[in-house]
């Protein structure tokens, strides 16, 4: 199964879009799964305020994964981690046109009246899964095309 049918398959069995792209990678930087899940859960729902889609705040960890900045004042490893993440949210906003989750949507998930209409919209299930594998898309494409430079 690849990044995005374990991101997908993640999604579709009730975790949110943060924890379906980030655990979809863990096992690649030996990070458990069930750890992975836990990690990311409060950043579904635009960490419950609508703000960053949450695939996009998965698709970023995994970034901070592979590129993150680990020793402090390394000005080469932070000019990488920042262009790897600016680069991210440029392809997804090409795709996507934000990467704000009320925009993404349409509605804002903390309004309890906003919430109730997105769900009655099926908008979870119609516009998330997208996000989910275009964030996942992006980050394989990311980890791929840096390891060839």
């Amino acid at each position: 199964m690849n990044h995005e049918e374990k991101a997908l398959t993640y999604f579709s069995n009730n975790f949110n879009c943060a924890q379906a792209v980030f655990a979809s990678f863990a096992p690649d930087f030996g990070i458990d799964e069930e750890l992975a899940l836990k990690l990311a859960t409060e950043l579904g729902g635009g960490a419950r305020c609508g703000q960053l889609c949450g695939a996009v705040s998965g698709a970023l960890m995994v970034l901070g994964l592979k590129y993150g900045n680990s020793h402090s004042g390394d000005k080469e490893e932070i000019s990488k981690a920042i262009s790897v993440a600016v680069e991210f949210n440029k392809r997804f906003c090409e795709r996507n046109n934000s990467v704000v989750c009320k925009e993404l949507l349409g509605y804002d998930l903390s309004i309890p009246e906003q919430n109730k209409k997105i769900r009655e919209k099926n908008l979870f299930t119609s516009i998330c899964p997208k996000m989910v594998e275009d964030a996942t898309e992006i980050v394989e494409q990311l980890l791929t095309e840096t390891d060839n430079q």
